[in-house]
């Protein structure tokens, strides 16, 4: 394993979960949370396709411990920083991981979503609810990611990685 990675990995987790207390949008008995967003993309990006889903798993897993996040975040943010990263592996585009991020939760993520409201939450949900709540907050943390991003590479934050 690579200790470099897996520190980023850890740091990122850390600083996502904290703020998941501060920064989230509750909408019907899911709390949508933009930062996971912005953090799967640049752990797509920065880290790769392993550590970005690991990274969405800690921060699921911690924040469901401290109560600030619910069964809906391992979906979600797990497939989004999953197709952000093979996107961004594959390609070399930056736009493509936030497009990932977009299509992994907002659609792959609410579908996946919606049988652990179902059968598992017994919560009355219908997937096109789901999609538009997943889908703008992936949305609004892609862009940020994204942007961050675009400003590390201009500023060369980065050591010379051209995205």
């Amino acid at each position: 394993m690579n200790t470099r990675k897996m520190t980023m990995t850890a740091v990122i987790a850390a600083i996502t979960t904290v703020s998941s207390s501060l920064i989230y949008i509750p909408i019907g008995f899911a709390k949508i949370f933009p930062i996971q967003h912005f953090a799967n993309v640049l752990s797509a990006v920065l880290l790769g396709p392993w550590y970005a889903v690991l990274q969405a798993f800690i921060t699921s897993t911690l924040r469901n411990m401290m109560g600030t996040g619910g069964l809906f975040a391992y979906p979600g943010s797990m497939i989004g920083a999953l197709l952000a990263a093979v996107l961004y592996a594959k390609t070399k585009k930056l736009a493509l991981a936030g497009i990932g991020e977009v299509i992994g939760t907002g659609i792959l993520g609410a579908m996946a979503t919606y049988p652990i409201a179902v059968l598992i939450l017994g919560q009355e949900a219908t997937i096109f609810g789901l999609i538009p709540a997943f889908t703008i907050s992936s949305l609004t943390g892609a862009l940020m990611g994204y942007g961050l991003m675009k400003v590390m590479v201009r500023s060369s934050a980065l050591g010379g990685i051209n995205l």
